[in-house]
């Protein structure tokens, strides 16, 4: 009974994962078309590289998580090439390291669905993951390894490869939290002292969860990384909601990330010049404000289908294959590309979200929870920020922007969301087949 249900889901991941190889193809195609009227000579070379990661992905899924979701693939798939076609346009020199890292990405992806057989044997293990995320977050302070880039100190150096170990850290967290809030949503849920109208649990209750969430926030504090513990203060917020219920939690989180808000203003510079540039970027447009600015002008240009790949000036905008690679996509793609980002993304986290609900067990819900959450916040902040709906923040748009730790920790996370999936079928049809042994 589960071998054709399985075999069409995979069939299905993998007409569409052909699908969004071709894409990319062709977007690269274009790209290099827009500089010069010729067929490049390494156009097959990229396809097939192209090609064959997926189909390295695809097979390990296969054999490996034969029940998992058939369209997260696919889609992680399509934004990862838009990306890599985006950056490779932006700078050829960039779009070679986001190639090498994409391949270093789904080798993890692999050897993930590889090392987690069955995702509840990680939830014995939940201290050991928050000394990881601790030790993770801390490691760009330590002298000789850590580097401070573009005014903030996430990087890690090892001879010629930097990386920000900060993306590991929230994967590390989000387990942290998943499974400790399992072992006590009853006692968080019921609370013990009364506070006016609210019912608030025994203080040890909430230390782990406090220490965890205070030093990560102290640590990103001291790294000027105020986008990453702003992510960090609003995933635990949204874990705790899922896992207790109680819209009171909701109502505390905000409060104390309106306070937190208020008082990095009056103790940071560069969150009161983001705030001002939000407010008035053209105030600002020729210094502080310039990077947003052009943002604007970008999306302006780019119209409703935008100028064609190839064809617009998005290298007008600093740091564009990072904070402002969305905008090169409104640019050049126009509001067409926009939406179809957009759509992507929400689908993505749609599926994530309707993994959480089909898990019957309370820790892979949770963690599922966690982890797309992760990818909906990155997004929300990113693109909110590019387009001057929030303050912008420093982080990365998953999947698309320019940056290998990034890249690896998405397809990490995209990899447990196939396992959830599969052990979520799995464990329905294990049910089934009891029921079906009992009946007489």
């Amino acid at each position: 009974m589960s071998d054709a249900p399985a075999a069409n889901r995979r069939g299905a991941e993998l007409g569409l994962g052909l699908l969004a190889v071709i894409v990319a193809a062709f977007g690269y195609l274009l790209v290099q078309l827009a500089q010069k009227p010729d067929v490049p000579p390494d156009l097959w070379v990229i396809f097939g590289a192209v090609l064959a990661l997926f189909v390295a992905a695809h097979l390990a899924v296969r054999r490996l998580a034969p029940d998992a979701n058939q369209v997260l693939l696919p889609i992680a798939a399509l934004l990862n090439g838009l990306g890599f076609v985006t950056v490779a346009r932006l700078d050829s020199n960039l779009g070679r390291i986001q190639a090498a890292w994409t391949a270093v990405s789904v080798l993890a992806f692999v050897l993930t669905l590889v090392g987690v057989r069955r995702i509840r044997t990680l939830e014995r293990y939940r201290y050991s993951f928050l000394f990881l995320g601790m030790v993770a977050l801390l490691l760009p302070l330590a002298p000789g390894i850590g580097k401070t880039i573009n005014g903030a100190r996430l990087w890690v150096g090892v001879g010629p490869v930097n990386f920000q170990p900060g993306e590991a850290a929230k994967v590390f967290l989000v387990l942290f939290f998943a499974a400790y809030l399992v072992d006590k949503r009853e006692l968080l849920a019921s609370g013990s002292r009364r506070i006016g109208r609210m019912m608030l649990p025994e203080p040890k209750h909430l230390g782990p969860l406090l220490l965890a969430w205070g030093v990560s926030i102290l640590i990103m504090v001291r790294e000027t990384d105020l986008g990453q513990a702003m992510l960090i203060f609003a995933l635990c917020g949204v874990m705790l909601y899922v896992a207790t219920e109680r819209a009171a939690y909701t109502v505390v989180t905000v409060v104390l990330f309106l306070t937190a808000a208020g008082i990095a203003y009056q103790l940071f510079g560069h969150v009161q010049t983001r705030v001002q540039t939000w407010i008035d970027p053209f105030k600002y447009a020729n210094d502080k404000g310039y990077q947003l600015v052009q943002s604007l002008f970008g999306f302006a240009a780019g119209g409703f289908a935008g100028t064609g790949l190839g064809l617009g000036s998005p290298k007008q905008i600093p740091n564009v294959a990072t904070d402002f690679v969305f905008s090169a996509i409104g640019e050049e793609l126009g509001l067409l590309g926009c939406v179809a980002v957009l759509v992507a993304l929400l689908l993505f986290i749609g599926s994530g979200y309707q993994i959480a609900v089909r898990s019957e067990r309370p820790f892979p819900k949770l963690f599922a929870t966690g982890l797309t959450t992760i990818i909906g916040l990155q997004s929300f902040v990113i693109i909110g920020g590019v387009t001057r709906v929030i303050p912008l923040t420093g982080v990365t748009l998953p999947f698309i922007s320019y940056g290998g730790s990034s890249l690896l920790a998405n397809w990490v996370i995209l990899a447990l969301l196939l396992r959830i999936s599969d052990d979520n079928v799995q464990g329905t049809l294990a049910r089934r087949s009891r029921r079906t042994a009992r009946a007489p």
